[in-house]
């Protein structure tokens, strides 16, 4: 063999040498980023995990409760307004080692928190906007067992049947069984049978326990608003309350709470009464001056905590009943203010009070999602919008078919009108340019609407990125179709 062919076959060994030594070396790294991804994952679990912390209210001994790190402070704040104990709180903060926690941030961003960790519960001075929030608070209370506005789709209140479903042993309390069960199917379902009754349909079926009245009235006074040398004393509304044992109160709300006051129907006197019963909360007031609110107040909240969760909290996709029974009507002051203090028709459009239902519905699709946090964050985000465009979008076409909102053409003929509120455009199911003449006129048009909508949930179910749809509710209200869509920008 020549010296030139020993030299080329000696290059060439260490050549592949070279390259067996990268290619190694290219694994090590390739190996090394893989375990690295793994160990940030294995974090990113360790980090999801529970823990539990104690929490310290006031008049109430230290309580344990579950957390997850990816929860922000504003969930634990919304469980206490759920618990038994501390149910009527609204207006206070939560504090770590003497460090006011801020309701909109996560758990695992919180320095210091840790299992066995304690927060506690600190009274805040009320606002005007605090008293107003606490008062409806007590009236939700109140009605938390009445399937009054769940009837009526008020407030995110929707009717329930997993408790008739499950015949109440829904938290598994029931440890006896009967031995035989009676399965035969009832005789309104049964072939043959004339009545069709709909009172099966709804999920108060079986006999109610008896009705609990705590209060007879608790209404905003005549003496409103406070004028301005009370207000310098802290004064932020005034109250009207008739108790079960038919005794008057006229209550002040202030900055440090609720308390009795001297006024009457014909009198202005709002210098705190003798005693006065000041207290952080209208209910704690109230359990003080009648003694069968307090009776009745707690056998309420018996009766509301043994119901499911999904049952007593409100839903933010609310769900609307089709049928009703004849609903006993009571004085409800909070209702009669929503339905009369409402300024339909322009409220939506004061400058900067508007929400851009096009940027917000485009923005939440644009979140990343490449971890399962984020996912779950983008998910989230994309419901609320949802949620809460359905529900400005429901309000919106219940105004434009009762008349409360004036047509962006008033002049066209009333079937051919549009109308724009809250940033959304609204159009009613009419076959106005006869597209569907051939198909059924008016009839094929009030079915097109469902189909389009159909369209765009397949779309939207799709999920790539750079795809975007319009916001699309269908309405059905009055016997009108209405659709609401988010406008389109720069039209």
């Amino acid at each position: 063999m020549s010296s030139a062919e020993e030299f080329m076959e000696k290059g060439e060994i260490e050549s592949t040498k070279e390259n067996e030594k990268e290619k190694t070396d290219g694994e090590k790294e390739e190996g090394a980023e893989e375990k690295k991804e793994e160990c940030t994952s294995c974090k990113t679990d360790q980090e999801d995990l529970g823990f539990t912390v104690k929490v310290a209210a006031p008049g109430v001994e230290p309580f344990d409760i579950q957390v997850s790190s990816m929860e922000l402070v504003q969930e634990i704040h919304q469980l206490l307004m759920d618990r038994e104990d501390t149910c009527h709180r609204t207006c206070f903060s939560l504090q770590l080692d003497g460090i006011t926690l801020d309701n909109f941030a996560e758990l695992k961003t919180v320095e210091g928190l840790k299992e066995g960790s304690l927060i506690k519960v600190v009274e805040e001075p009320y606002t005007m906007r605090e008293a107003r929030i606490h008062v409806r608070h007590v009236r939700d209370l109140l009605k938390s067992i009445d399937l009054a506005d769940s009837y009526n789709g008020v407030d995110c209140a929707s009717l329930c049947f997993l408790n008739t479903v499950c015949a109440g042993d829904i938290m598994e309390k029931k440890r006896s069984r009967p031995e035989s069960v009676d399965c035969t199917p009832p005789e309104f379902i049964l072939p043959g049978a004339k009545d069709a009754p709909l009172l099966p349909l709804h999920p108060a079926t079986r006999e109610q326990p008896a009705k609990l009245n705590c209060l007879k009235v608790v209404t905003p006074s005549g003496w409103n608003p406070p004028p301005g040398y009370r207000k310098l004393h802290g004064d932020l509304l005034y109250l009207q309350v008739i108790t079960a044992e038919e005794k008057h109160y006229h209550i002040t709300a202030s900055t440090r709470g609720f308390f009795v006051n001297h006024c009457t129907e014909e009198e202005f006197n709002p210098k705190a009464a003798s005693p006065s019963y000041l207290s952080h909360s209208l209910i704690e007031l109230l359990n003080q001056v009648s003694p069968m609110f307090k009776r009745n107040f707690a056998l309420l909240q018996k009766r509301r905590t043994g119901r499911h969760p999904y049952e007593r909290v409100p839903t933010p996709y609310q769900m609307y009943s089709w049928i009703g029974p004849q609903l006993e009507h009571n004085i409800d002051t909070i209702r009669a203010e929503d339905a009369f203090s409402s300024k339909l028709g322009y409220e939506e459009h004061i400058p900067g009070q508007t929400r851009d239902w096009n940027e917000e519905l485009q923005t939440t699709r644009e979140l990343p999602r490449k971890n399962l946090p984020e996912r779950l964050l983008r998910e989230r985000a994309i419901f609320k919008v949802h949620s809460d465009f359905v529900s400005a979008a429901t309000r919106g076409a219940m105004a434009v078919i009762d008349g409360n909102v004036m047509a962006i053409n008033p002049g066209e003929e009333a079937k051919m009108q549009m109308f724009i509120w809250n940033n959304i455009f609204f159009s009613l199911g009419f076959d106005v340019k006869d597209h569907y003449k051939d198909l059924g006129g008016d009839a094929a048009a009030y079915v097109a609407p469902r189909n389009d909508l159909q369209g765009v949930k397949v779309y939207n179910a799709v999920d790539l990125e750079g795809l975007f749809t319009l916001g699309t509710v269908v309405l059905d209200y009055r016997g009108y179709r209405v659709t609401a869509q988010s406008i389109i920008p720069g039209i």
